[in-house]
């Protein structure tokens, strides 16, 4: 076993992705997750790999898993006496304006678990409790009495998890600060045992136990306080791409960019500017408000492995559920039965139908046209027919995760490329690039395994914020300063020193019931701040009303520490072969067409490649339509136009 500099693991719904970094070059693979425990997949991956590594860098969906299967602890709610009904009260918006069959998730804590601050009853529950979640009113204004609740039920429980707002999430809004208190002590216990796990099997097989984890707002956290914030990690895989799609376009000098992610389960995408994601302050996860940092992704269950089938109308659907790593599509030949999006793709011949993936998972052609001429046969469709509705239905889906962060949110996607990436992005990029009317595509190097090369670019990072309440510039700067110095204590905790420390200040209009976050450096001073929110409010909500008084209700900071790895850091591509491999049959809407294939592994840059063809690569594979041209560009990265 060789050791590296990092070993970089992200974790998907259907495999498992390596990139190991040892000062001078990148070696990549790609194994079928492990969903019964993550871990598994990983050691045995690297071990697959052949590296040791002194840092080890993780993007993980086990919170996401937990929370979604509803596998989290049984857990309590410690508020003040008369407000245990908040989380169940929430807000008058609805999950579906005019879908009055879609109710609101069922709160994660039963009303029989919700206890006001001081009952007697609580003691007397605790052998039913493995999580508590304590959200006082004003706790983010007054920390003290929180700290006090928690102290007193360690007394009773040391091994208790517990969960403080004051320190989760210490804003105003009782809802979604418990909301958020009570997410994080649910995951708690699931997550903390998944990374003591982890950190435990690295030690063993001679990766690094300090594993660090890839947070939802862009940047790297210590294995501790993942464990102990595991409401910062929901977003942990896909974050990790968006940070490796926005370096991507710095060295392509592309300013406005979609990252497009495509994986076996879901597809991943996120509006970036000028290098810049969106980064958002709260969003809801499976239905529940989250007041935790993260970047803008928009997900739609639309991936490789996502399965055809037909309602109850005889429409043909496809997705959001998935066949995962197990037991697959049809096409794996591991017991899945149901064509997914994977087997259409080996079917039209863009998947080589007698391949393989990942270099070691052969593909079986023959079982994913049988699994779509079952299909065919309720739709009165054969199995090519059927590949192609499968492929439209769900490109139309992807479509509409990319409208919602450009057009719905006052970009134009045409002045912008995709950036696509995962397994299969390839395979569905230039035709959803081209069916809005964008400026190109980018199929990067590595693009198999963009995430996981994107924890080695992604900083250390520490988040702070703290709610206040000013109607004017008094007292601004010195609030900014001090969340700012927070910020920048948190990432030194974790050993890293902060290279870039921005503030920021969530502004309102007085009356508002939402506010707009703008940037803000100690020293802008109060009218360049009224002036930049004012612009921001006019772009996202087409008015601003700049006569009205406006309010500061919290304030943020962010710490950003120096990342493992930077692009330039990386050698140039060296060809490896001869690129060109015997051409195929592939099916498309006009037929049967001759399609060349490419080896991307001998290409060198300059050269040009014209659809239809086929590029292929261990990881991934790209498919160019008649007519589309795709140019190998010096960092390896191919620019796909029409």
């Amino acid at each position: 076993m060789t050791t590296s500099d990092a070993l970089a693991v992200d974790v998907g719904g259907t495999f498992t992705d390596f990139v190991a970094w040892n000062g001078r070059q990148l070696v990549a693979g790609k194994v079928p997750s492990t969903p019964q425990d993550q871990s598994e997949g990983v050691i045995a991956g690297a071990g697959q790999l052949g590296v040791g590594a002194d840092r080890f860098l993780h993007g993980t969906t086990v919170a996401t898993n937990a929370l979604l299967e509803r596998r989290g602890a049984a857990t309590a709610l410690v508020t003040t006496a008369g407000f245990s009904d908040v989380i169940e009260i929430g807000r008058q918006d609805r999950p579906s304006l005019y879908d009055s069959f879609e109710d609101r998730p069922e709160p994660l804590v039963p009303s029989s678990l919700r206890f006001g601050a001081g009952s007697p009853e609580l003691p007397d529950r605790l052998n039913e409790i493995e999580a508590v979640a304590i959200s006082l009113l004003y706790g983010y204004e007054n920390p003290e009495k929180e700290r006090a609740l928690a102290d007193s039920l360690r007394k009773l429980q040391p091994d208790l998890a517990l969960s403080l707002s004051s320190e989760v999430a210490p804003e105003f809004r009782e809802f979604e600060r418990s909301s958020t208190t009570i997410l994080n002590a649910y995951l708690m216990p699931e997550t903390g045992s998944y990374l003591r796990r982890l950190a435990a099997r690295a030690a063993e097989s001679g990766l690094s136990s300090a594993v660090e984890v890839m947070r939802s707002s862009g940047g790297l956290i210590p294995i501790a306080e993942a464990a102990a914030i595991p409401a910062s990690i929901l977003l942990s895989g896909p974050a990790a791409g968006v940070v490796a799609a926005g370096a991507m376009g710095e060295v392509l000098g592309r300013s406005r960019l979609v990252s497009f992610d495509m994986g076996g389960t879901s597809t991943d995408v996120c509006r970036i500017e000028n290098g810049r994601p969106e980064v958002l302050y709260e969003r809801p996860v499976a239905g529940y408000p989250c007041r935790m940092p993260s970047v803008a992704i928009h997900t739609v269950g639309a991936g490789g492995g996502s399965v055809a089938w037909v309602d109850d109308g005889g429409s043909l659907r496809v997705g959001p559920r998935s066949a995962g790593a197990v037991p697959g599509p049809a096409c794996y030949g591991t017991g899945g039965g149901e064509p997914a999006v994977t087997d259409a793709n080996a079917a039209l011949g863009r998947i080589d139908p007698s391949g393989m993936l990942a270099g070691s998972l052969p593909v079986q052609g023959e079982l994913a046209v049988a699994a779509l001429a079952a299909v065919g046969g309720r739709l009165g469709l054969d199995a090519a027919q059927v590949a192609l509705g499968i492929v439209t239905v769900v490109e139309e889906v992807m479509a509409g995760a990319i409208r919602a962060v450009s057009i719905e949110q006052g970009a134009d996607p045409r002045d912008g490329v995709l950036v696509a990436f995962g397994g299969a992005g390839g395979l569905h990029a230039t035709s959803l690039a081209r069916r809005l009317d964008m400026a190109g595509v980018v199929i990067p190097p590595f693009s198999g395994v963009f995430s996981a090369l994107g924890l080695l670019l992604s900083p250390p990072r520490a988040d702070a914020a703290r709610s206040i309440l000013l109607e004017n510039g008094a007292g601004l700067d010195f609030e900014v300063e001090q969340v700012m110095a927070t910020a920048e204590e948190r990432l030194a905790r974790g050993g890293s020193t902060s290279r870039n420390t921005g503030g920021f200040a969530d502004v309102r209009y007085r009356g508002q019931a939402h506010e707009t976050t703008v940037p803000y450096a100690p020293g802008d001073g109060w009218d360049n701040l009224l002036q930049r929110f004012h612009a921001l409010h006019r772009e996202r909500n087409g008015f601003a009303r700049v006569e009205d008084p406006v309010e500061v209700v919290t304030v943020r900071a962010e710490a950003v520490g120096a990342p493992m790895l930077r692009w330039s850091d990386l050698p140039d591509i060296v060809p490896h072969g001869e690129s060109e491999r015997p051409s195929r049959q592939l099916t498309t809407t006009e037929g049967s067409v001759s399609a060349q294939v490419v080896d991307r592994r001998g290409l060198t840059p300059g050269e040009e490649i014209v659809g239809p063809a086929v590029i292929e690569e261990t990881e991934a594979t790209t498919y160019l339509g008649p007519g589309e041209r795709a140019v190998v560009h010096e960092s390896g990265a191919l620019e796909v136009e029409w």
